[in-house]
């Protein structure tokens, strides 16, 4: 069986808080039986705006120059392509806007990142709940802007006041952003990479899993590799909180096209690939 699936949420380390260079995560990609690749580091964005946790605008060159360095390395074993983790924060819709058009990326992810001081700053008056709320505003409010292919760790807020986090208190609030998401037509990703986090479950939970579900919202699968070994991990879990939730197929984006890959077929090339690998 011949390798099908992309691993499509990994940074490098001009972002300042990742390690590896992008021919580094190809080879564990290579191991782990994955067709290929999508480098997503984070945006610049105007203003300073959180800096210390993203590349700077003059390093775009580098990041392609990078990518494509390790596409040739690999080139006939591993599909390495370039994308971007771009940032929604209100006011710089019309950077980042200019940013995709200044080169040709295959995945462009959406993230509101709560955690960011010039967001809490913005929005936090000392309730989280009301913090809460307001993210799943800003993250519906991001899909609208048609500037992303898929919003990222979904519920990533929930690590942020994390003793007030309540989904029963929320719900309502986290359904109606997922009603404005699924009607913008943005997929939404699964990011493995919760497991790690304060709340130690995936980003996002299996609940609002199932509401994206019913609405017929593509999920795209990533580990938000920040070092080489954590590409692809923890894929089959994935595989199976999307499978009890409802979901028969995955999604992965190149030229910014969706594509559907069967989680079953998925799950069948990642172990043939492993196999090959080994």
């Amino acid at each position: 069986m011949s390798r099908l699936v992309y691993e499509t949420h990994m940074h490098t380390p001009l972002c300042k808080h990742a390690e590896g260079e992008p021919e580094e995560y190809a080879r564990v990609a290579w191991d782990k039986g994955l067709k290929g690749i999508v480098v997503t580091c984070h945006s610049p964005l105007p203003d300073g705006i959180s800096s210390s946790v993203r590349m700077d605008e003059e390093q775009l060159p580098l990041y392609l120059d990078m990518i494509q360095r390790a596409r040739e390395a690999w080139a006939g074993r591993v599909d390495v392509r370039a994308g971007m983790e771009s940032d929604y924060f209100p006011g710089t819709e019309g950077y980042i806007e200019k940013l995709h058009k200044r080169m040709d990326f295959h995945h462009v992810l959406g993230s509101v990142h709560p955690h960011i001081k010039e967001y809490r700053l913005r929005y936090y008056q000392g309730d989280w709940q009301a913090f809460h709320r307001q993210y799943f505003q800003s993250l519906a409010d991001a899909a609208e802007t048609g500037l992303f292919d898929t919003m990222a760790h979904p519920d990533i807020v929930k690590n942020i006041g994390h003793e007030d986090w309540n989904v029963d208190v929320l719900w309502t609030d986290i359904l109606r952003a997922l009603d404005r998401i699924a009607k913008a037509g943005v997929a939404m990703e699964l990011n493995t990479s919760g497991i790690n986090k304060t709340l130690p479950e995936m980003n996002p939970g299996s609940r609002m899993l199932a509401a994206m579900c019913e609405r017929g919202i593509p999920v795209v699968v990533g580990a938000d590799a920040h070092i080489p070994q954590r590409v692809g991990d923890d894929f089959s879990k994935a595989y199976d909180l999307l499978e009890q939730a409802g979901f028969t197929t995955i999604s992965y984006f190149l030229e910014r096209k969706r594509h559907e890959l069967a989680i079953t077929e998925a799950r069948a090339s990642l172990m043939q690939g492993v196999s090959d690998a080994g």
